[in-house]
């Protein structure tokens, strides 16, 4: 089977693929132009949620977006709270690493790592909730 390919300088070159290959290929084309033909006719709306549901409404909305400001503002004021120390340990557990990793990297034992934590987990609901 030959699959022919388009460059963006507008030349063709034609190359010999199996046939597997080459149904995939032209699949692969279809479902992408059926993607982009669909894209190309749909405007979504704010008010779409309220007629067609979740799936077509815009994911944001002007008042998302402050909001999202505030919070980072927010997180970034109580983190500023927070010791070097404790910045960088929560900001791990965050990360997804375990108190273990958390404890070999700093190179401390677990259980004081674990206390690190808890303190800034404490200092930095304190400061978030009260917005200071």
């Amino acid at each position: 089977m030959k699959i022919q390919w388009k460059f963006a300088d507008g030349t063709t070159s034609e190359v010999e693929v199996n046939e597997e290959i080459g149904n995939y290929i032209t699949a692969s084309r279809r479902e992408e132009s059926n993607l982009a033909r669909k894209e190309r006719y749909h405007c979504y709306s704010l008010d779409a949620i309220d007629f067609e549901g979740l799936e077509y409404a815009a994911k944001t909305t002007p008042e998302i977006e402050l909001t999202r400001k505030e919070d980072a503002t927010q997180i970034k004021s109580a983190l500023d709270k927070l010791s070097e120390t404790q910045k960088r340990r929560l900001l791990m557990l965050a990360d997804g690493l375990s108190i273990n990793e958390i404890a070999r990297i700093e190179n401390i034992a677990p259980n004081a790592a674990w206390k690190s934590i808890e303190g800034a987990k404490k200092k930095f609901k304190k400061h978030f909730e009260l917005g200071v």
